[in-house]
């Protein structure tokens, strides 16, 4: 029996003292004094900036006015949370020393340790998919039996995958079901710390949050979970021809001098498509030389600027998409680290009218088989034009255009039809042979 995929909601207790962070108490206070940087505000707000509760960065504020790095301008209301700080003029030049040897000001990070751990648990914990749990997946498409009895051992096995056929046939919806398939929710840091240096990792453009920010109003509420880590969906990252190799490691900005994390290790729990490989813009043994390691050992390796090296996990379901001969992409080698190679062909007639239907629905057009079938006769059999998934939506998208133009109710009828395909295809052939 099937095991739902499910991760615990609360992965870590918000920490209660420096200790707890994992972080060095100077770490922190630098920190802490590079966010007053930005302007006077309350020792609520400065935690709340660094997603710590306020107790743990309470000490480092008292060492911190005692130093004569910071002063009290006010009280907000009653407590010392409520202390409205500001940054004295030795505490403004101390901040300047801090922002020149990184930039960073945020949450504060996650000890490299500390996410290798959680994530070797989220991987643990991951269950297996049945065939009812990845039909509801692909409810919203059509996609064949046949299809599904592949597709569901490569995402219980966790090993990469290699959709190849001809374009338009759904293969990035198809790598984008698996990823809806697999399901759940995860935790991704803020940001992760390796011996003081720092690596952004949640990105609002891969990672989908699932809560809303804890009630700043609140110093309980601070204190229920560690806030430094962020509740995201499993995370589904498609990268096309615009992927570079230098996006796979980390990038470093030389004037923040902080890191960011490379692609593959903020889609880690998840999903990562490659859509359109071999199309890139660079040669696709760059690519398949820098993840032989990573697809074999699970671990990926990266390199700080100092040309320190450090060892994370790589769990990813890695996806290859392409409509291009995968032999004349890959050796041998690389081929066999990629076990499950999926051939995405062309639908047949009756799934092509499952589909029509389905993308007329969607448009709220009325349905009618005889125009798939006028379709087909008049566009498709005289040429031995091949039926492609994406064709339905593409042809109602140009008729649905027409329409609004004309000034006319939304229709499929003969004469539409005709003139989508003939702004369509590109062949010169449609709409001439009856």
């Amino acid at each position: 029996m099937s095991i739902a995929v499910s991760v615990s909601v609360a992965p870590f207790p918000a920490p209660t003292t420096l200790e707890q962070t994992g972080l060095a108490p100077d770490q922190v206070e630098m920190l802490m004094v590079k966010t007053l940087y930005g302007g006077e505000m309350t020792g609520l707000t400065v935690a709340d900036r660094m997603r710590l509760p306020f107790q743990v960065i309470e000490p480092l504020l008292e060492r911190a006015r005692a130093e004569r790095l910071i002063e009290v301008r006010g009280m907000a209301g009653s407590g010392t949370a409520s202390y409205r700080f500001a940054l004295t003029d030795l505490g403004r030049d101390r901040a300047q020393q801090y922002l020149a040897t990184s930039q960073y000001c945020g949450p504060a990070p996650v000890p490299l340790a500390v996410y290798v751990d959680y994530t070797r648990q989220l991987a643990e914990a991951r269950g297996f998919l049945d065939r009812g749990r990845l039909q509801s997946a692909f409810a919203h498409l059509v996609v064949g039996d046949d299809m599904l009895q592949q597709l569901g051992p490569a995402v219980n096995a966790g090993k990469s995958v290699f959709l190849y056929g001809p374009p338009g046939n759904g293969k990035t919806v198809l790598a984008e079901g698996m990823g809806r398939a697999i399901g759940g929710e995860m935790y991704v840091p803020h940001a992760i710390d390796v011996d003081g240096h720092i690596i952004t990792m949640f990105d609002p453009t891969c990672h989908q949050p699932l809560q809303e920010m804890t009630d700043r109003s609140s110093l309980v509420a601070l204190v229920l979970d560690d806030r430094r880590w962020v509740r995201v969906r499993r995370p589904v990252v498609v990268v096309g021809g615009e992927l570079t190799l230098d996006q796979l490691d980390l990038r470093y900005n030389q004037l923040s001098r902080f890191y960011e994390a490379p692609i593959q290790l903020k889609a880690n729990g998840g999903v990562f498509l490659v859509d359109d490989f071999g199309r890139q813009r660079m040669r696709p043994d760059d690519l398949l030389n820098r993840w032989i390691v990573p697809l074999e050992s699970r671990v990926d390796y990266l390199t700080l600027h100092t040309g320190k090296k450090f060892q994370v996990p790589f769990d990813v379901l890695t996806m290859f998409a392409t409509n291009l001969d995968p032999s004349s992409l890959a050796d041998e080698a690389f081929l066999r680290r990629i076990p499950y190679k999926i051939a995405v062909g062309n639908p047949t007639v009756d799934q092509f009218t499952q589909i029509f239907e389905m993308n007329c629905r969607t448009r709220r057009l009325p349905f009618h088989h005889v125009m798939v079938a006028y379709l087909y006769r008049r566009h498709y059999l005289p040429i031995g034009r091949a039926l492609r998934a994406c064709h339905p939506r593409d042809l109602l998208d140009q008729i649905i255009a027409l329409c609004r133009y004309r000034g006319i109710e939304p229709a499929v009828t003969r004469e539409l039809i005709d003139a989508a395909c003939a702004s369509y295809f590109v062949d010169g052939k449609s709409g001439v042979v009856q």
